[in-house]
């Protein structure tokens, strides 16, 4: 549904898009075969203004198709509500650093054959109302699988990225009935259907998981399928797209180890495997930091294992990097808000999604505590953040935590960063000194923002969940938070961390640096998404 190619094309809304760019990157790194499916929504997804008050305003974010892709001359058409409903593929060539290439189709409906409300379908991510939601996906899942058929491609396997494109599935499916075949879904082939795809589901969350009603479903699709047949697939009281993905494809897997667990339990009856997310390291890695690794180990970008042996580059050179790194940041950091952070100060990060479940203001619990932390061991905070658009707990948040800057402001310099995008995320995971990471467990499917924090030597301080359970090695890739109950006592394990374990180590330069060099080496040679686009090779795509 999304994914992340660069910061001028909207087609992301966060992680999920990032990751997914990422493994396009990976993909052509390794001149892996591969095809990339989404929708071009040129109005974007959200652009963030913040109020005086710390209000989140939601304004269009579009982008321009014609400056980055190209309209191909094939169109198909899909059935929505009876009506023929044309979509054109433009091609996106995403090239990597060292030559290779692959296509990227994004899927449009704004075309002088559609109507006007048809028009609308692909113009903006995540926009309108379940119905709305219902015809993108049938534009990406079924459309996309005609438009691949029609432009020639000769698909072995297909990856389905989150439950968002499993009418993809129900398509190969509906192609394996005979003609005049009706009725019972012993007339279906599933198991060559399961034979050909690949799904990764990437929330434990259930409001992630797309359920419509199938009145809605009926009148969109009509006679697309039989209802009593999708039922049997997709579950009897809501079509649930995350059922009809995990019952139509062979290999499905979690994002992380932990992910996986959750997800099985979440899904009992079903296997699901794991391969832990991943990073790529030539988009992420700052340019001082890069030059680094280049000048000791020319074949990084492509291999990353090597990064294993960036624990040998001399300390003076990895902190002179991560300082210009961290003056970057600073600079956007007083353009963008007019607050003046000092370089000498540990700078502690925060950037993520804005929901509930992430707690962006669990370093918040306790202004009182926080202020004697910070008049002992002095430290600087900066916070980035877009919640979506229908999110008014994650709205709320972002007010709060603008209250908090104004009652602190004497005491701790904060600053919230708007427009959190590709861009910005590049500046600070390699700016900040610590990477905070505060989700409540078990809801964290996986996480990468630590996983290119870490990648430029900044010290992960992280709940453990998602995928720092597997890298956590605490006081030498960084440090674990460990409430006692767990949950509840999170708050008091953040504070307690901060002020008697890293805080402190900050003033011990040589030791801190020794982590920097551990946190590189260790994570970033094991969490990248060479590593990833590997195992889906292996284990997924040629099973």
């Amino acid at each position: 549904m999304e994914i992340a190619l660069r910061p001028e094309v909207h087609t992301y809304s966060g992680g999920l898009g990032v990751l997914a760019g990422d493994t396009a990157r990976s993909a052509a790194d390794l001149d892996l075969p591969m095809v990339f499916v989404t929708l071009l929504s040129r109005n974007g997804y959200v652009r963030q203004e913040v109020g005086p008050q710390g209000n989140q305003i939601d304004l269009p974010s579009p982008w321009i198709p014609e400056d980055w892709a190209s309209p191909l001359p094939a169109m198909v058409a899909v059935s929505i509500e009876g009506r023929s409903v044309w979509v054109r593929p433009w091609l996106y060539v995403l090239t990597c650093p060292i030559g290779n290439s692959l296509p990227v189709l994004l899927l449009d409906t704004d075309l002088d054959q559609n109507s006007l409300e048809d028009r609308q379908i692909t113009d903006r991510l995540y926009g309108g109302d379940e119905a709305h939601r219902v015809k993108q996906e049938i534009v990406l899942g079924i459309g996309g699988a005609l438009l691949l058929r029609a432009l020639g491609f000769n698909i072995r396997t297909y990856h389905l990225n989150e439950g968002h494109a499993a009418l993809l599935a129900l398509q190969l499916l509906r192609d394996t009935r005979r003609p005049g075949d009706v009725g019972s879904p012993s007339l279906y082939d599933r198991a060559s259907v399961r034979e050909r795809c690949v799904f990764t589901t990437h929330t434990p969350v259930e409001a992630g998981f797309d359920r419509f009603d199938y009145g809605l479903v009926n009148r969109l699709l009509g006679d697309f399928f039989g209802l009593a047949e999708l039922k049997a697939l997709a579950g009897e009281d809501r079509l649930n797209m995350t059922r009809l993905a995990l019952n139509l494809s062979g290999y499905v897997n979690g994002v992380a180890r932990r992910h996986a667990e959750t997800a099985s339990g979440m899904f009992p009856g079903y296997q699901i495997r794991s391969i832990t997310n991943g990073v790529h390291v030539h988009t992420w890695v700052h340019a001082n930091l890069a030059r680094l690794f280049e000048a000791r180990f020319p074949h990084w970008a492509h291999e990353p294992e090597v990064i294993a042996l960036a624990d040998q580059i001399p300390d003076g050179e990895i902190w002179t990097a991560h300082q210009a790194a961290k003056v970057e940041l600073l600079g956007v950091i007083k353009e963008r808000t007019g607050t003046q952070l000092q370089l000498d100060v540990p700078v502690i990060g925060f950037a993520r999604r804005m929901t509930s479940y992430k707690r962006p203001n669990l370093l918040f619990t306790d202004l009182a505590r926080l202020k004697q932390i910070a008049r002992e061991r002095p430290f600087q905070i900066v916070l980035a953040g877009l919640a979506h658009p229908l999110d008014e707990p994650g709205k709320q948040i972002i007010e709060e935590l603008h209250r908090h800057i104004r009652d602190l402001q004497d005491a701790i310099p904060i600053a919230f960063l708007p427009e959190y995008d590709m861009s910005l995320a590049r500046t600070l995971v390699s700016g900040a000194d610590i990477w905070l990471n505060t989700p409540l467990p078990p809801l964290e499917a996986s996480g990468t923002s630590g996983m290119k924090a870490a990648l430029n030597g900044v010290l992960n301080l992280s709940v453990l969940d998602g995928w720092w359970v597997e890298a956590c090695v605490e006081g030498v890739t960084g440090w674990a938070i460990e409430g006692t109950p767990p949950g509840a006592g999170d708050a008091e394990a953040l504070y307690r961390k901060l002020a008697d374990v890293v805080l402190p180590l900050y003033q011990d330069r040589a030791r801190w640096v020794w982590m920097m060099k551990q946190s590189i080496s260790k994570i970033g040679s094991t969490f990248n998404s060479q590593r990833m686009m590997r195992r889906y090779a292996a284990e997924a795509y040629m099973r």
